[in-house]
């Protein structure tokens, strides 16, 4: 696999099993194969033994002395509870700007909000929503914080959601909201729409989980 210049190799490793996992090709309790890997993206040993230090730290792996990294359990309430945590971690750096909106920090806000709304090819919406999240974590998220949101977001690729071409109409009206509470310095709303932006996104990708053959359909309740 070529190399993708300005990304590091820990990050090509931890995107690689991630997807392996959301396609089905890894299942929970599955070993990673770490030659397989190193052959795949022509890599060496070492950025993916990092990478599986992150994935572990990440709760997405776990290492056994002697024996080799294998898959945690991966599940239905595992993906709501990723995101769960990534909509309550967004949502105090949200409810920061709020609280506290830099009109550098709000004009930049609203310049995305706008491409977002005139925007309908998917990557470039994705591209723009992710800037959106940078740009309120640069300013009002301090280094743990930071971390633990790129944390939450493992489970939330950028692959699977520009491959989700109907996020437009469906995904907009949350950044409409999460801006306007910031500009009117509501920090309860918008801690309140990262939650619900998130919940949604998680029952999204369990449709798609489901549809893939990933993980089975939930019991229907009697």
């Amino acid at each position: 696999m070529p190399k993708k210049y300005g990304v590091k190799e820990k990050d090509l490793v931890v995107a690689h099993v991630v997807n392996l996992i959301l396609t089905g090709k890894l299942r929970s309790g599955d070993r990673v194969d770490r030659n397989e890997i190193a052959r795949a993206l022509g890599l060496s040993r070492v950025p993916i033994q990092e990478a599986v230090v992150q994935l572990e730290h990440d709760g997405i792996l776990s290492t056994r002395y002697h024996r080799g990294a294998f898959v945690e359990r991966f599940d239905e309430s595992v993906v709501r509870e990723h995101h769960e945590l990534h909509g309550l971690l967004t949502g105090v750096a949200s409810a920061r700007a709020a609280a506290d909106p830099d009109p550098r920090v709000v004009e930049q806000l609203v310049a995305l909000t706008d491409t977002l709304r005139t925007t309908r090819e998917s990557r470039t919406f994705h591209e723009a929503a992710l800037q959106y999240r940078d740009v309120i974590t640069d300013a009002y998220a301090g280094p743990r914080l930071a971390a633990m949101i790129r944390a939450a977001q493992a489970f939330i690729p950028r692959a699977f959601w520009v491959a989700y071409l109907s996020n437009h109409d469906e995904m907009l009206p949350f950044y409409e909201t999460e801006t306007a509470a910031i500009r009117r310095g509501d920090p309860d709303t918008a801690r309140a729409v990262c939650a619900d932006r998130s919940a949604f996104m998680g029952r999204l990708m369990l449709t798609e989980l489901v549809r893939r053959g990933v993980l089975q359909p939930a019991p229907v309740a009697f």
